[in-house]
């Protein structure tokens, strides 16, 4: 089993910033793919960022020069500084990992998400 905790959210005022982690622990063999999601009230859930094993990123074009995704593989940690916040960022961030176990089976995991409130 494994778990991934985020920290982080909080309120801030617009133009702000924030840095929200997510840790995994549990049976963790290797972890592919992170990911940071986000959902605004009455919305979808929405891919942020995503950094692979390797270090390559992909980013929403919402959040593009504005939101930095890293991670420490050593950690088992995904970050995501998220700078030059609006009204509309608000939303619970979700962080996603896809996870090799001991027994080599893979599977996606979420965490329960943390709350980011961006006030104007």
């Amino acid at each position: 089993q494994v778990q991934l905790v985020e920290s982080g959210g909080g309120l801030v005022q617009a133009g702000g910033s924030l840095r929200l982690s997510c840790v995994a622990s549990g049976n963790i063999f290797s972890i592919n793919n992170m990911a940071w999601y986000r959902q605004a009230i009455g919305k979808q859930r929405e891919l942020a960022a995503v950094i692979s094993s390797g270090g390559s990123t992909n980013y929403a074009d919402s959040v593009k020069g504005r939101f930095t995704i890293s991670r420490d593989n050593a950690k088992n940690t995904v970050y995501l500084q998220v700078n030059s916040l609006k009204p509309e960022d608000t939303a619970v961030y979700y962080c996603y990992a896809y996870v090799v176990d001991s027994r080599h089976h893979g599977m996606g995991y979420w965490g329960k998400g943390t709350l980011v409130t961006v006030s104007s």
